[in-house]
């Protein structure tokens, strides 16, 4: 019998907030609005990518929305449509997350890519870049005051749909805008590329393309390195039906930073997802659902990422994995993003001890003890859960049939339960 024990202290490690998501609580111009579920779930960051679709609809997040007349003055505050976007962040402020933005453009699939060029003048969009900070962060511009930590700049600009210019043109873009940036508004954090992922480093037969991602990666940080510039944090991506692969990559992309002496630079993974045969299935069901737990518990176990954000939260998006599309119904997966909210809602990583080949991460505070244990494509066993000193138990299930729904609830300090293949549970004290 597999015996999982949580431990009555912390391990003074903090849970990190690996349950951040892309895409906010609202989509279809405000029509759908799952704020509550989001609240519920304690998502910690919104990344704002491809927001609401394509081309952001002409109004969302991305610069060209916000500043769409090239030719105006970016120091005059009517140059710029902050509308859609304001109210957007408003209400990701509202259900208690912190919008996580990317500066630049939604994926460009049309013919023409005139989205994703490089633009005219760097330091031009720098400037415009840094009022959209001042407009969220500081109240230009009838603006806000929200503190938003996390300016990513640019997304996958290794990807031909993300961005037609050269590397060297890329480069360019980051020094004209991160240093601006943090120069001043030295509080916030800057960073970027947003990465595809690091699939070269892992596959022999690799294509080019994939090799050329580690490439871009070793020029990007020696040119920051040269030049001086921030890098507060780097952001990379995968796709993978193998939670071991995605902690591979993580490992990968931390030991890469701490050898090109960035050791002080946050690993953020901020996209993210299960994938495989019948992918928009099964990241919504219990293999997606299982995987997600899995995933966010390694991450959370090992020291390798800062900080997650699942691909994709808006409910109408092909890759919406935390809902069922065009019906605002959550997922399974939604409900794994959920127990792991829950962990960081307790604060502290727990001491644990597993006696077991499934999944475990447990944390601790004022709340209490939990953990959640991911069963990703292993064969069913009992479980034991031990609490030492605990008065009561509960405990919380998610698969096909329940969501995450409490089936024990017991004065004691011991429980055994069967956890099935692709299965997730969460156990707390009372």
């Amino acid at each position: 019998m597999d015996t999982i024990t949580v431990n009555n202290a912390g391990s003074g490690r903090p849970i990190r907030p690996l349950n951040g998501v892309n895409g906010g609580p609202v989509t279809h111009n405000f029509r759908n609005d799952a704020s509550g579920l989001f609240s519920d779930a304690n998502i910690p960051y919104c990344r704002l990518h491809d927001t609401e679709g394509s081309l952001g609809r002409g109004k969302f997040v991305d610069v060209r929305n916000i500043f769409p007349i090239w030719g105006l003055d970016e120091n005059d505050p009517a140059s710029y449509d902050f509308e859609y976007t304001d109210e957007y962040m408003r209400r990701i402020v509202e259900c208690g997350a912190q919008p996580f933005y990317r500066l630049g453009e939604t994926i460009d699939h049309g013919y023409f890519k005139a989205h994703v060029r490089p633009p005219e003048d760097a330091a031009k969009w720098a400037r415009i870049c840094a009022n959209i900070v001042r407009h969220y962060n500081e109240g230009w511009a009838n603006g806000f005051r929200y503190g938003i930590q996390y300016w990513e700049i640019w997304n996958e600009p290794e990807n031909p749909p993300m961005w037609t210019g050269t590397r060297e043109e890329f480069f360019e873009l980051y020094r004209e805008t991160s240093g601006l940036l943090k120069s001043e508004f030295p509080d916030i954090k800057v960073g970027g590329y947003a990465s595809c992922g690091v699939y070269g480093a892992f596959d022999e037969n690799a294509n080019e393309f994939l090799k050329n991602l580690i490439d871009w990666i070793d020029e990007f940080l020696a040119f920051v390195k040269d030049n001086s510039l921030p890098l507060d944090f780097f952001s990379w991506h995968i796709y993978s039906h193998e939670p071991a692969e995605v902690a591979a990559h993580a490992r990968y992309c931390r030991e890469k930073l701490d050898a090109a002496g960035f050791s002080g630079t946050e690993a953020i993974l901020d996209e993210w997802n299960w994938s495989g045969d019948d992918m928009f299935e099964k990241m919504r069901g219990m293999t997606g659902a299982s995987f997600a737990a899995d995933v966010m518990c390694r991450l959370q176990n090992a020291d390798d990422v800062d900080a997650a954000c699942y691909y994709d939260a808006q409910p109408e998006q092909a890759f919406g994995g935390l809902f069922l599309r065009h019906t605002g119904t959550p997922s399974r997966t939604y409900y794994a993003v959920k127990a792991f909210g829950r962990l960081l809602g307790l604060g502290t990583q727990a001491e644990l001890e597993a006696e077991t080949d499934l999944t475990v991460a447990a944390a601790f505070g004022a709340g209490g003890r939990g953990v959640v244990v991911a069963n990703y494509e292993k064969d069913s066993r009992p479980v034991r859960f031990r609490f030492p000193g605990a008065q009561r138990i509960r405990l919380y299930l998610l698969d096909d049939e329940h969501d995450l729904s409490l089936i024990a609830d017991a004065p004691c300090s011991e429980m055994i339960t069967e956890c099935a293949k692709n299965t997730v549970l969460y156990a707390e004290t009372a």
